[in-house]
Parts: structure tokens; C-alpha cells; sequence
């Protein structure tokens, strides 16, 4: 069994630090984390990829070809395309190998369409899960957006959507909880405890407009909340523990280590015909 992380959210959201995080992180645990770079796109980030995407297609190769017609973002659902047609997926497959018991990121592209509406990361994980993948999503929000109530319920719908169309065990991370400032933290704080559709709607009762749709954002926070449909954990990189309690989770989502072989022992009794006979001094 292996098992991956897709590491999905918008551009500059903090994938690609995410990822170096918990790789670092995990060799303080002597665990082996490996990375994939699948953002045809990227120019750079600080860990240690197994493989690059960019080797097989690159986003500028395809706008700068003579027989396409692309902009940025439609050369990069261009190159995920690629990767999903025959000779992506036989190469994809020879750079992941068949090693066993692997745990593998994702470093997946910042364009949000290709997870909320689009087909092709649906199928990236049929195709993983037919290679005897274990596969969850981990949705990464740049906590500063969501510090303000109605972004937080942007944000919060953004990734129910990306949940639905997925269907893969889930989590939620909200990233820079370290960039920010003690306010803000309490802001955040306070949209992770219950009654979340009560401060969405207090929030939002400030204009005329907010006002008009009050009923509507209440019904939408309720949703989220008496569903459980979404939870966010806080991460900041700069605290061990931190990034423990989300790997743990992640380990969780995943069930890695699940089906490892019980570790047995053989112990030899003692025949009982070998004892020594107990001695009578008497």
C-alpha cells in the first residue's frame, strides 16, 4: 500500500512551503516524505522533489508553441490534460516506481478551477487509487484571507466545493498563522469554535447589502456548521508541535500504517522435563 497527500489551493496560498515543512519535519522523525512537483508552472521551491512535472511538459513550452493558442491559464490545464492522457500516465507512473509503504505530496498547481469544477484532478486520483494509492486532500487556505467573515465564508464554500468534487478523505489547513498578528489570531480563533453562522452573520450586518442577504449567509454558516461539512487546523510552521498534530491527522485521513504486518516474537518455554527437581533437605 502507498499513500499521497494531494496538496491542492489557490495560488500563493503556501503549498510548496507546506510541503518543504512537513518533508523537514518528518526527517526529524527519521520518516522518509517525498515530494512531487506537479505544477507545470512553478518557477521555484525549497524541497527536495523526487520528480518534476516541468521534465515532461512545461506551461511555457505550450504558450509559446506555434499551433496553440494559449494563455497562462488555459496552457496550464493544457499540460494537466497531457499528464491524464496515455503517455502522461505511463510516465507518471514509471517516476512514482513500486515502492511500498511510500508517502508522497503532491505539490499540486494554485489554478482553483481544476479542483472545484474541472475533471482532471478527479481523475489523477482514479488513477492513483488504481496504482494501490491511499489518497486525501489537503486544501490549503492563506490564513490572513480568512481573517475577514466574509472571505472566511468564501473560502469555507471554495473548499466544500473541492471536498464534493474529490470525494477523498479531507483536510482543511489554514497556512502564515505565524505572519499573523495577535488580532487577527484571535479573529481566526473565533471562527474555528461553534455558532460559526451567528458571527458570520453579525459581521455581516454592517451595510445595507449585508443586510439584505443576512438570511442567506446565516443559512450558508448553519450548513457548514451542523454538518461538520468543514473544520480548519491552524498551522504554523515555525512550531514542531504544530506540524506534528497535522501529520498526525493527515497519518489519520489516510490510515497509513494501517495495514503494516504485526511485529511478532517467538518465545522458546522452558520443557518441563529439563527443570531441575526441586530438592528435599529434610
Amino acid at each position: 500500500m502507498r499513500y499521497a497527500q494531494l496538496v491542492l489551493g489557490p495560488a500563493g496560498s503556501g503549498k510548496s512551503t507546506y510541503c518543504a515543512a512537513i518533508q523537514k519535519h518528518a526527517e526529524t522523525l527519521n520518516r522518509v516524505i517525498n515530494v512531487v512537483n506537479l505544477d507545470p508552472a512553478a518557477e521555484a521551491f525549497s524541497y527536495n522533489a523526487l520528480f518534476d512535472v516541468r521534465d515532461l511538459i512545461h506551461v511555457d513550452d505550450v504558450m509559446q508553441a506555434e499551433d496553440m493558442d494559449f494563455g497562462p491559464n488555459g496552457g496550464l490545464v493544457f499540460c494537466m490534460e497531457y499528464l491524464m492522457e496515455p503517455d502522461g500516465r505511463e510516465w507518471l507512473k514509471e517516476q512514482l516506481g513500486d515502492y511500498d509503504d511510500d508517502c508522497i505530496l503532491f505539490d499540486c498547481p494554485g489554478q482553483i478551477e481544476l479542483y472545484t469544477h474541472m475533471d482532471v484532478m478527479k481523475r489523477m486520483v482514479q488513477q492513483l487509487q488504481s496504482w494501490d494509492f491511499r489518497v486525501c486532500a489537503v486544501f490549503i487556505l492563506d490564513a490572513g484571507y480568512m481573517a475577514d467573515a466574509s472571505k472566511f465564508l468564501s473560502g469555507s464554500l471554495t473548499a466544500l466545493s473541492v471536498m464534493v468534487q474529490l470525494e477523498v478523505p479531507h483536510l482543511n489547513v489554514l497556512t502564515k498563522m505565524d505572519l499573523l498578528n495577535q488580532a487577527a489570531q484571535e479573529q481566526i480563533e473565533t471562527f474555528l469554535e461553534p455558532e460559526i453562522h451567528e458571527l458570520l452573520v453579525s459581521d455581516h450586518s454592517v451595510s445595507k447589502f449585508n443586510k439584505k442577504y443576512r438570511k442567506l449567509t446565516s443559512a450558508l454558516g448553519q450548513v457548514l456548521e451542523e454538518f461538520s461539512l468543514v473544520r480548519y487546523i491552524p498551522l504554523n510552521i515555525n512550531k514542531e508541535e504544530s506540524l506534528t498534530d497535522l501529520l498526525i491527522q493527515a497519518d489519520f485521513a489516510l490510515q497509513y500504517g494501517e495495514d503494516a504486518d504485526v511485529k511478532t516474537q517467538d518465545f522458546e518455554y522452558p520443557d518441563p522435563e529439563d527443570e531441575e527437581p526441586d530438592v528435599d533437605f529434610n
